[in-house]
């Protein structure tokens, strides 16, 4: 139902485009220039291979941002519970910047009471 919301409220924009699929078996014609992972990362059970499948999907100079909309702790907060049992927790933001180093260069890094954020560009891997 989440790709129905979504359709929803970018009627008319023809760059964009959405998928029901796991990202980390995505396979696209062309690469992107953005990725966004927004309010979901705890719940990939593998960021290691996560983060390399991302790096195979977008272009190099493009972007891919890990991002909440809430602090570590709150994250946290918010999925224990019920929710335990299909989350990881919100790894602390330098190891999530370790394992973006591998393909990208970070120049973002945020952590603070209102949001977290990792996000850098790819480079030429190699």
């Amino acid at each position: 139902g989440m790709i129905e919301v979504a359709k929803s409220k970018f009627q008319g924009i023809e760059n964009v485009e959405f998928q029901c699929t796991d990202i980390e078996h995505l396979r696209l014609d062309e690469s992107v220039d953005c990725i966004m992972i927004y309010n979901a990362f705890p719940h990939f059970p593998d960021p290691e291979r996560l983060l390399k499948a991302l790096a195979s999907l977008v272009t190099v100079g493009g972007r891919v941002s890990i991002a909440h909309g809430m602090s570590r702790s709150q994250i946290d907060g918010h999925h224990k519970g019920a929710a335990s049992k299909v989350t990881n927790g919100l790894m602390h933001e330098n190891e999530l910047k370790k394992l973006f180093e591998p393909y990208f260069d970070v120049d973002v890094v945020i952590s603070n009471d209102s949001m977290y954020q990792v996000s850098g560009v790819k480079r030429t891997v190699g």
